[in-house]
């Protein structure tokens, strides 16, 4: 897939500035900016990590400043890596395959320690079993980044108004329905929104698409634009769906829908569509968060103790409820880690489906077209006004 590569920025310039400065001071000023660096962390990554329930005790244990910056675009993060702040960030978290396919061999990420990381994957849950395709180069000889919170990402309803049974079986065609227009939200989630308007449309979105099929595409984005009550973030969304003023939303799971839930509002839900057009057959998408460290020339040593840190029963624990949104961890493998999750916690993130949607779903993957359906759908949502 081709980014969009953005210009380099006055900050970008400045960074660059001092890296040069750096270099020309000889070793002793490159020991400096290494030495600096021993009490200082930058995150780049999804809201949950830039918590101050995650971060603070991180700051206590080291003494060390910590900035975490949260976006919600995987190409964007990667775009602020390659447009120079890879001298800026020691960490990134973004979705599986952007370590393994776009990361990596871009030289964006350098990869972790297998000895030490190696004990963890044996604690996570089955599905993250060592190797673990995500986390690993395309040879399996390199680990690219550790993996923590995951789920399944479809869409969410209020099952008072349709049934967990109706949606499933019905799946995306819910939004090819003329009598639900006006009824549904579309949640703000560039790359997630394109998947799901070629899935309403029927068509498979990690492959290359057909003139016929981005007609198709673009057709079924005026639609789906067109149709939608409102365009919000998730608490937008959620409260949407509280109040009744819409049925059901675009783009949404666990992830979206859980501090509803944990609100008291177990009647919405992450649906994941029994069936679709992608690979077996399956009809939902799921994501897997991948942690890297950044190929920064003065890479904090606390980029790694932060792995380990977060790998931790307590800690994981805290990020999969960081406040914003609640998710599963990998880490619920380890009974010291799952016993700490409460009867209610457990129902927020859908832990009694959990197996089942994710087994349903393919894993969230590159679109080859991506920059042609962005600008096709980003085309749809102006003409909605």
């Amino acid at each position: 897939m081709s980014i969009s590569k953005p210009g380099i920025s006055r900050r970008s310039v400045l960074q660059g500035m001092a890296a040069g400065l750096a270099v020309a001071g000889g070793p002793f000023a490159s020991s400096r900016a290494f030495a600096a660096r021993e009490k200082e962390l930058n995150i780049l990554c999804w809201e949950g990590y830039n918590s101050a329930q995650v971060l603070d005790p991180f700051r206590k244990k080291t003494g060390a400043t910590v900035k975490a910056e949260s976006l919600t675009n995987d190409p964007t993060m990667i775009n602020r890596l390659r447009a120079g702040e890879i001298n800026v960030w020691d960490l990134i978290n973004v979705n599986n395959p952007w370590a393994r396919k776009v990361m990596a061999p871009e030289k964006l990420i350098k990869p972790l320690p297998i000895a030490e990381f190696e004990p963890f994957f044996a604690k996570m849950l089955p599905m993250f079993k060592w190797p673990y395709k995500w986390a690993m180069s395309d040879d399996g000889k390199e680990l690219l980044g550790s993996c923590q919170r995951f789920g399944p990402y479809s869409f969410v309803v209020n099952t008072k108004k349709i049934s967990r049974k109706t949606a499933e079986e019905t799946g995306w065609d819910l939004f090819n329905d003329p009598k639900l227009a006006g009824k549904y939200g579309i949640l703000e989630s560039d790359d997630w929104n394109v998947f799901n308007i070629f899935l309403v449309a029927g068509i498979d979105p990690f492959k290359t698409h057909t003139p016929e099929e981005m007609a198709k595409f673009e057709e079924t984005a005026k639609r789906v634009f067109k149709g939608a009550k409102l365009i919000g973030d998730i608490a937008a969304m959620n409260q949407a769906l509280v109040s009744g003023e819409i049925d059901l939303h675009l783009t949404g799971g666990t992830y979206s829908v859980s501090p509803a839930r944990a609100d008291g509002y177990p009647e919405l839900r992450g649906i994941t569509p029994l069936k679709g057009p992608m690979a077996g057959g399956k009809g939902g998408i799921s994501w897997i968060e991948v942690t890297s460290t950044v190929n920064n020339p003065n890479l904090s040593p606390l980029a790694i103790e932060f792995l380990k840190y977060v790998q931790a029963p307590e800690v994981a624990h805290t990020v999969a409820f960081a406040e914003g949104t609640f998710n599963p961890v990998a880490q619920m493998g380890n009974p010291d880690c799952f016993k700490l999750f409460t009867p209610k916690e457990l129902e927020a993130i859908q832990w009694d489906s959990l197996d089942e949607e994710m087994a349903r779903s393919v894993e969230y993957d590159i679109v080859p077209d991506y920059d042609k359906a962005l600008d096709v759908m980003n085309a749809a949502k102006r003409v909605r006004g």
